[in-house]
C-alpha cells in the first residue's frame, strides 16, 4: 500500500538507521517531505542521502533527541525549509538488556532521557511548529514488553510502559487541538541494534513462541506508521497498534 503522504512535513528521530530508516524511507517514498534526526551523523546523513537519491525530498538533522535545545533545533531547522511541521515520530531510543542488578545509574538515565524525556520533547516540538489549522499527528514506539514481562528488560520495558500511557494521556489532551497521538508497538526485529543484543538461537526460540510463526521485518512497523499517519487513520486517536505477529495477544 502506498499511502499519499505528499503535503506531510514529517520529522523522525532515530532515523539513521533500523526502524526509523525504514519509515524514513517509505514515508519519503509515500511522497512526505522528510526530517531524518540522528544522533549519528553519518547513519543520518547517509539515510538522508540515500532517499535523496531514490527522488524523495528529506534534510538530515543531527541531534540528540534526550537534549531539548538541540532537538529544538533541529525542528527549527528542519521546519525552516518547508513552513511547518506536521508529524512528529519519536523513534529514538538506547536498546539494552541487563539484568536488573547491573543497570548502572548512567545507562538508567540515558534510557529515560532518550526514550521519555525525548517523547515529551518531539510532542512539544510538534506544537511548536505545526499549522494550527491544519493540526498535526505525533506516533511514538511502543513494544509488547510494555504489556508482558520479560526477563533483562526492567528498563527497556519501563520505558515502553511509560510511553504507552504517554500516548493514551496525550491523545485526550491533544485531541481538541487537532493532535492525533498514536503509538506502534512492534514485536521482535533483527534491526542492527537488535542483533547484538541476541543470538540466532534467541531468535529461532521467539520465532516459535509468535502466533504468525516468523520475526517481523522494519518494513512491517514502518507501513503501520505510514497507515496511521494518513487520511485513511483520520478518527484514530490513542490507539497502541501491535506490529508483533500476535505475541502481546497470546500472552
Amino acid at each position: 500500500m502506498n499511502w499519499d503522504l505528499k503535503d506531510q512535513a514529517i520529522l523522525i528521530t532515530g532515523a539513521g538507521r533500523g526502524l526509523g530508516r525504514a519509515a524514513a524511507e517509505l514515508l519519503a517514498h509515500c511522497g512526505a517531505f522528510v526530517g531524518v534526526c540522528d544522533i549519528d551523523a553519518t547513519t543520518c546523513r547517509e539515510t538522508a542521502r540515500a532517499i535523496q537519491q531514490a527522488g524523495g525530498r528529506a534534510t538530515d538533522h543531527v541531534a540528540d533527541a534526550a537534549d531539548r535545545a538541540a532537538f529544538f533545533a533541529a525542528a527549527s531547522e528542519f521546519a525552516g525549509t518547508n513552513g511547518r511541521i506536521d508529524a512528529v515520530i519519536n523513534n529514538a531510543m538506547l536498546l539494552r538488556y541487563e539484568p536488573i542488578e547491573l543497570v548502572s545509574e548512567e545507562v538508567l538515565d540515558q534510557m529515560l532521557a532518550i526514550g521519555i524525556k525525548g517523547s515529551i520533547w518531539g510532542a512539544q516540538v510538534l506544537l511548536t511548529h505545526m499549522d494550527k489549522d491544519r493540526g498535526g499527528s505525533i506516533i511514538n514506539m511502543a513494544s509488547p514488553v510494555a504489556e508482558r514481562g520479560y526477563p533483562n528488560t526492567a528498563v527497556y520495558s519501563l520505558v515502553k510502559g511509560a510511553i504507552v500511557t504517554l500516548t493514551k494521556t496525550l491523545a485526550a489532551e491533544l485531541g481538541p487541538r487537532k493532535v492525533r497521538v498514536n503509538a506502534v508497538a512492534p514485536g521482535s526485529v533483527p534491526t542492527p541494534g537488535a542483533l547484538g543484543l541476541n543470538t540466532p538461537e534467541e531468535y529461532a526460540r521467539r520465532t516459535r513462541t509468535i502466533p504468525l510463526r516468523r520475526l517481523g521485518d522494519a518494513g512491517d512497523s514502518a507501513h503501520a506508521v505510514a497507515f496511521l499517519l494518513s487520511s485513511a487513520a483520520s478518527f484514530i486517536n490513542g490507539e497502541i497498534l501491535h506490529v508483533d505477529g500476535g505475541i502481546a495477544a497470546a500472552g
